[in-house]
């Protein structure tokens, strides 16, 4: 039996949410402070509130209700995506959305959420900027290369690409630097053990202590790896389906790139990941799964040495990871 009073499914968008209650059914409430006012006063005492990460339009209303004494859990939309597909469901609508949500609610033990400090906040607003300048800076050397390639044909466009590309570098830079500055005024010690890793980058190592607030929303790292979504899926079926194993990507895809990308560096530095390469290699298993375990290896390592509060020891790392 559910140990909530009621369970709400909202379906998020920019000027409404849609609300689903199990046992009040459908209702609507501007996206707006006076909307969250009102949806507060319309919630059910010892109910949760369900809604899917949408990005901006999911942050306020989650940090609104979370600080108001609400139960509120954010789920991965593809989890309710494919809720909604095994279901069979031929209509479409923001109210049958709420109502998937609610149902996803009530079927499964979802994770409660925790509202985001202020450093935390501005962490992953810096990330998401950053991810912005890098875009549009890979996309403007991408156009001075075609530009050389043709041989200058506008000198103009061609100093205003290269003055573009240099102010975004400088604001990489600036982001970058305000994000180190961040974390070392709140987690200077856990930032110290994870660069003590070898091939993990700074970058992710940022990235990994904001997303996980120092490590203190995971108590295992099965469930970490989960959260990043680079644990394995088996896909068996009878005597005939033998599908490839894959990563099951329901989970965070900014950190599970980064720790991709960090599994190149790791195969050469970290005798832990490099072994694990090798094996894989050797066994006929393609390199790219074989980088995949390498990231989560990476990942169960950073989670051993956070909770430990030891620097790396590839001896001592070996048996908790």
């Amino acid at each position: 039996m559910n140990k909530y009073s009621e369970i709400y499914g909202l379906d998020i968008s920019k000027d409404v949410f849609d609300v689903y209650g199990s046992q009040t059914g459908h209702t609507q409430f501007k996206n707006d402070e006076r909307g969250f006012k009102s949806f507060l006063n319309y919630v059910s005492k010892g109910a949760l509130v369900v809604m899917e990460a949408t990005g901006y339009y999911h942050y306020r209303l989650a940090q609104f209700l979370f600080k108001s004494g609400v139960c509120v859990s954010v789920v991965n939309p593809l989890s309710v995506k494919r809720f909604i597909q095994m279901k069979l469901a031929k209509v479409k609508t923001d109210k049958s959305d709420a109502k998937a949500i609610c149902e996803y609610g009530q079927m499964n033990d979802v994770p409660l959420y925790t509202a985001l400090n202020e450093v935390q906040s501005e962490c992953l607003q810096l990330f998401r900027l950053l991810d912005s300048y890098i875009k549009q800076s890979t996309a403007s050397k991408n156009k001075l290369h075609g530009e050389e390639t043709l041989g200058i044909p506008s000198k103009f466009v061609y100093r205003s690409l290269k003055r573009h590309v240099k102010h975004l570098k400088k604001e990489i830079a600036a982001i970058e630097e305000r994000l180190l500055a961040l974390v070392k005024q709140d987690q200077q010690y856990q930032l110290t053990l994870l660069n003590s890793i070898p091939g993990m980058g700074v970058k992710t190592a940022l990235f990994l202590i904001v997303v996980t607030d120092g490590f203190k929303k995971f108590e295992t790292a099965s469930q970490l790896c989960s959260y990043v979504g680079i644990t394995p899926t088996i896909r068996l079926s009878g005597s005939s389906v033998r599908g490839r194993s894959r990563i099951s990507k329901v989970g965070n895809k900014k950190l599970r790139n980064l720790l991709f990308l960090c599994a190149f560096s790791a195969c050469k530095h970290n005798k832990a990941c490099r072994e694990i390469y090798e094996r894989l290699v050797n066994k006929g298993k393609s390199k790219k799964l074989a980088l995949i375990a390498v990231a989560n290896k990476l990942l169960k390592q950073a989670f051993a040495i956070a909770k430990s509060g030891r620097p790396y020891d590839e001896n001592f790392v070996s048996k908790l990871a």
